[in-house]
């Protein structure tokens, strides 16, 4: 297991946090999304979401943490990002309110591949959870492709088990099959 811990997310880590993403996409995900998509995100455009992510999320219960890996130097290697459950979080056919103010919806948990399989996840995981608690969540949800079998062990091995909602995310043409995963949150282990 790595020396690493996980902060709140600063301004100052957007263009990282970015880095990691299109970085994940492109190692891990380079069979189910389109090289010509995953090739043409605009890191700069991605910096700048994030940091307005960090700068001035929607509400208080919104967070962005970090991972850091320690060693002689620190790396930022992995992030999450949640908040309330809103939109984004419904199935096709689900109707705005399904979820109340008690649901946080996962937009993002990625580490850089190169730094898996060290622990980063779970901490991050684990420090997310103890946020969402303090924010008086009760369930999280998060999506997952069909075939990103990795993160979907990852998120079973805490208790997170499909909740029968699907999806498919349209990618330049190509649709790709999604299923919700959830936990209560009262059961999530730390």
């Amino acid at each position: 297991m790595a020396l690493g811990h996980v902060r709140p997310a600063g301004s100052q880590d957007a263009g990282d946090i970015a880095r990691i993403q299109l970085t994940t996409w492109r190692v891990a995900y380079r069979r189910l999304l389109p090289k010509q998509v995953l090739d043409s995100v605009d890191v700069a455009w991605l910096t700048e979401r994030w940091r307005e992510s960090i700068e001035a999320p929607p509400t208080p219960r919104h967070r962005v943490l970090v991972a850091v890996e320690q060693a002689e130097q620190s790396y930022l290697v992995g992030f999450a990002a949640a908040g309330p459950a809103d939109e984004q979080a419904l199935a096709p056919g689900e109707e705005p309110g399904v979820f109340g103010p008690d649901v946080v919806a996962v937009t993002d948990l990625l580490v850089e591949p190169r730094w898996g399989r060290r622990g980063h996840g779970s901490r991050l995981l684990s420090a997310a959870v103890d946020l969402w608690r303090e924010d008086l969540f009760g369930t999280a949800v998060a999506w997952a492709y069909d075939a990103d079998a990795a993160t979907r062990k990852f998120l079973g091995s805490a208790g997170w088990e499909p909740d029968g909602a699907s999806r498919a995310l349209d990618v330049d043409d190509l649709l790709i099959p999604q299923l919700r995963l959830h936990v209560s949150l009262a059961d999530a282990p730390l």
